[in-house]
């Protein structure tokens, strides 16, 4: 298998066994103290993204959409199983076939590679867009929770800080600031989705890929890796 292939295959598999049933929120302060501007009103950041994916409703429906992709990650394993086979075969054989057998041979392993990169990119596209539809259902509820929760509280700026500097706007914080955990609890009481059965192992929740916060956003779809079509195999 090339090696632009097997990342793009390799992004796939971690993006359909991305394990986002983990019951804790994102890290911060349980009890987060705000900082002050000038004019004395609070300032407070909040990574929206991971948010999203801690509530008991992104936890839930994240980890049904991950069930649901396993039926194709199994086909696509079981296929790149078989070219690995034929390339095996091939590396082994090929000098003792004669040319009519071997031209047949690399033509099967270009012709299953083809299958795979085609299929693997379509799933990983539905994938996403699927991971972003979940993501964008869900912000939208999270907006009225967070807008109100900052009026009852004083606040007078939240910073997104789903992206880390340089991308993001936040360079540095205290982590003081950060009430995204203070975010999740009320969601999860306004929604009424029962938190979630811990997983062994207790991983983190982890950010929906392709997410953009912010009112009215929509749906980004953006395939992690673009590859080119595979190369002819080698001997």
């Amino acid at each position: 298998m090339n090696r632009k292939f097997a990342c793009l295959l390799a992004t796939l598999t971690f993006a359909l066994t991305l394990n986002l049933s983990a019951q804790g929120a994102p890290a911060a302060a349980s009890a987060a103290t705000p900082a002050s501007s000038p004019s004395g009103a609070k300032v407070g950041i909040i990574d929206v993204q991971q948010v999203i994916v801690a509530t008991n409703e992104g936890q839930r429906d994240f980890e049904a959409l991950q069930k649901k992709f396993d039926p194709k990650r199994n086909e696509l394993q079981g296929l790149s199983k078989e070219v690995d086979n034929l390339k095996s075969q091939l590396n082994t054989q090929g000098e003792k076939l004669n040319e009519e057998a071997r031209a047949k041979l690399v033509k099967d392993i270009e012709a299953k590679q083809k299958v795979l990169q085609r299929q693997a990119e379509d799933a990983q596209n539905e994938f996403q867009q699927e991971q972003n539809t979940i993501a964008q259902r869900i912000l939208q509820k999270l907006g009225p929770v967070i807008d109100k929760y900052a009026k009852d509280n004083g606040f007078g700026l939240l910073i997104d800080s789903s992206n880390p500097w340089p991308q993001g706007p936040v360079l540095w914080a205290n982590q003081g600031m950060d009430i995204s955990k203070t975010i999740v609890d009320q969601y999860n009481t306004v929604s009424g989705v029962p938190a979630q059965p811990k997983p062994a192992g207790g991983a983190a929740p982890t950010k929906p890929a392709g997410v953009t916060p912010g009112t009215g956003a929509k749906p980004t779809t953006t395939p992690s890796t673009g590859t080119k079509p595979p190369a002819k195999p080698s001997n």
